[in-house]
């Protein structure tokens, strides 16, 4: 019995170094892996003893005979992908990166942020030797997007947390929870107490669409509706009105089918998830029965990942909806191309089996309009319909490109959300580039306008690359960043510290009363757990930063 990799895949990596035949694909090193969807076991070459399994983080492993029913067809999506990339059984040893050296001192690193790509950047310094490492976050709770940006019907996604908490439970590492970096302490000051910061902060501002009427009331970024949906605190007062039938989505990646999903779902189905108690009771008043996801360029161009959509279609309730129309010569010639990727034949096999299912008369339907462009919203005072141009693709050097033709069309709907990217916001002190809303670097290394290296100053994730990939996507990324940030320190690029850590504890006391340590947040997490447990759920949030700090403080 081989093993099987499934939907839930965070690219995460753990895995392969743990596989003894090494037959899991592709892997960190590989040309595909940056880009991949997810990761695949060789069914002929597995021996089927489940290292695999122990080592990933988000139960996304099965062995084939004990697939569920809902997930039968990975076996065949794992296999495929070896039809197309067959194994290269040559077995390399894996090279452990150098540890710190003895006489080189102790490497004392601040990381701002503490979300996938902050936590795996401090697992790989944990792994060099002698390092200390203090980590912030603006909230009182860690994890970042793996809290706030996993939708709740995705709770195993959320397994990452549990083996970065596990990871960091030593004295080597501190969390410095409830402090704005910018604001209660200085990019200048915390250089005073450690080598090097990281950044690791994210990309918190949305994509825009500059069309007339985009900041009518009923038009919003799919980032607040899902941080709304998800309890953050900057967003637990936001209305979002649910009272029409149509709901339209501006972009049609993972995250649009997230919110599509959240929009379509049985509230008694979220009600047992770790989704917020405002969000559900929002959801079970409304009237939503359609939602539209509209996308640029064709069905071969869609952002959504093969899983995802795969998963879409096993909604009870709920139709998902492509016109045959779409499914044209060039879809077709893709499929009886022997040399298309197993990850476009998925997603184009599965567009050609909703087509032929159509309607089946369920209660809801999500709606897939592909070669649309919006051009303006209307309504008086709020938003009634969006105007649409309609595209043809044509060719260019980059890929096909969407252009607008004379033919338009209207849709009536009293709610739109914009899931057109995210991009980062400047760090204070800190170089940035607005063009590509990032902050500028050399594998990681940050560099100021005129290319030259800033010393001590790095960034991993999406401030990095920009906002692209799985979770799992920022192992292989922070471990570049860290490894340029140890080669600095070992050549002595790195000055050093004035002030210990211990000095920080007591400038952070003094600025930031309510400031909330790893046992202040151990204490938030049990408490939300218990109060989860009490509703059997796996958690109950807390949405006040109040009252995160009351219950960190309550010991």
């Amino acid at each position: 019995m081989a093993f099987v990799i499934t939907q839930r895949c965070c690219n995460d990596a753990s895995c392969v170094a743990e596989c003894p035949v090494d037959c899991i694909r592709p892997r960190p090193d590989d040309p595909g892996f940056a880009t991949a969807e997810m990761l695949h076991i060789d069914p002929d070459t597995c021996i089927d003893c489940g290292a695999c399994m122990d080592a990933c983080p988000v139960g996304a492993i099965y062995g084939a005979d004990e697939l569920p029913v809902d997930l039968l067809r990975y076996a065949e999506i794992n296999a495929a992908y070896f039809q197309h990339h067959p194994l290269d059984t040559d077995i390399s040893a894996a090279t452990a990166p150098a540890r710190l050296s003895r006489e080189a001192g102790r490497l004392r690193v601040a990381i701002v942020g503490t979300g996938p790509a902050a936590c795996y950047a401090a697992e790989h310094l944990l792994g060099r030797g002698d390092v200390e490492i203090e980590m912030f976050d603006r909230l009182p709770a860690p994890w970042g997007l793996a809290r706030y940006g996993v939708a709740p019907d995705h709770p195993e996604t959320r397994g990452v947390t549990a083996m970065f908490a596990s990871v960091f439970n030593r004295d080597s590492i501190r969390f410095h929870l409830n402090v704005d970096v910018g604001r209660d302490i200085s990019h200048t000051e915390l250089l005073e107490y450690c080598h090097a910061v990281i950044y690791a902060v994210g990309a918190s501002a949305d994509g825009r669409l500059h069309i007339p009427g985009e900041d009518l009331p009923g038009s919003h970024s799919a980032t607040e509706f899902v941080a709304w949906y998800n309890g953050h605190p900057d967003y637990v007062d936001r209305h979002f009105d649910l009272s029409g039938e149509r709901a339209v989505i501006i972009g049609n990646g993972n995250v649009a089918l997230d919110v599509a999903r959240v929009l379509t779902a049985d509230p008694d189905h979220l009600a047992r998830t770790d989704i917020a108690d405002h969000a559900v009771e929002v959801l079970r008043q409304s009237a939503i029965r359609e939602v539209l996801l509209l996308g640029r360029r064709g069905l071969r161009q869609a952002a959504y990942t093969g899983p995802e959509f795969l998963a879409l279609g096993q909604l009870p309730g709920t139709d998902v909806v492509i016109d045959p129309a779409d499914i044209d010569d060039d879809v077709a010639a893709a499929l009886s191309d022997p040399a298309t990727d197993p990850t476009t034949r998925l997603k184009l096999t599965l567009a050609k089996e909703y087509a032929a299912r159509g309607a089946t008369g369920a209660s809801r339907r999500i709606d897939f309009r592909f070669r649309v462009t919006p051009v303006a919203l209307d309504g008086a005072g709020r938003v009634e319909s969006l105007h649409l141009a309609h595209n043809e693709l044509r060719e260019s050097p980059q890929g096909p490109v969407a252009v607008a033709t004379e033919r338009t069309s209207t849709v009536e709907t009293s709610l739109v959300l914009r899931a057109v990217g995210y991009r980062g916001v400047p760090v204070p002190d800190v170089p940035f580039d607005p063009g590509a809303g990032i902050v500028p670097n050399e594998r990681g290394r940050v560099v100021d306008s005129a290319g030259t290296v800033v010393p001590g100053v790095y960034v991993a994730g999406w401030i990095k690359r920009g906002a692209r990939g799985v979770i799992g996507t920022n192992r292989g990324d922070a471990e570049q960043t860290v490894a340029a940030l140890v080669d600095d320190f070992a050549a002595g690029g790195l000055v050093a510290p004035r002030r210990d850590r211990d000095d920080l504890l007591a400038l952070l006391s003094r600025r930031c009363p309510n400031l909330v340590d790893r046992s202040g947040w151990s204490l938030i997490d049990a408490a939300e757990r218990a109060n989860g447990a009490a509703l059997d759920r796996p958690r109950v949030k807390f949405t006040r930063v109040q009252d995160m700090v009351a219950t960190a403080r309550a010991r």
